[in-house]
């Protein structure tokens, strides 16, 4: 083989490697950042990793907020209409956070608490995201519970 087909074929072989190393980066971030969304019950039935990063769904409980005194951290249960789950947060809440309202928060358990990194309100009385309202229709049904009205802007 000649010096110019030798250094073609290096330079080609150098593209693929590094080709195939940038891939498995981009997917093991991809895999580290995917957070899957979880009702209550499906957590205490043990459908998530022990150390898994993912996001909780559903309903604050209402009479369940408590906010430690001199401190950020707040407790609250979240429940699917299922299964209740309690959860600790350490930041500042989102202005629209209530009881009796949807939320989506991202963390982990820990000794069957969920310690949230992050929380997320519904922004408007007619929004719920699309997997929580999901997972509360099957709890309805399962329940046999008259499940709300949808908005009209949902009916189109």
């Amino acid at each position: 083989m000649n010096p110019v087909r030798r250094r073609r074929l290096l330079w080609v072989l150098l593209l693929v490697v590094a080709a195939g190393v940038a891939t498995t980066l981009v997917v093991f971030a991809l895999q580290r950042n995917v957070a899957y969304l979880y009702t209550p019950a499906e957590v205490l039935r043990g459908e998530t990793g022990e150390r898994a990063r993912f996001r909780l769904g559903g309903m604050v409980e209402k009479g369940s907020f408590q906010r430690t005194p001199g401190s950020l951290e707040v407790r609250f249960k979240v429940t699917d209409g299922d299964a209740l789950l309690p959860v600790v947060y350490g930041r500042i809440l989102p202005d629209l956070f209530r009881e009796g309202q949807a939320v989506v928060a991202t963390g982990t358990m820990k000794d069957g608490v969920f310690v949230a990194e992050d929380v997320l309100a519904k922004h408007d009385e007619n929004y719920m995201p699309k997997e929580v309202a999901d997972k509360m229709g099957m709890a309805h049904k399962k329940h046999d519970v008259q499940a709300p009205a949808a908005p009209a802007s949902e009916k189109l």
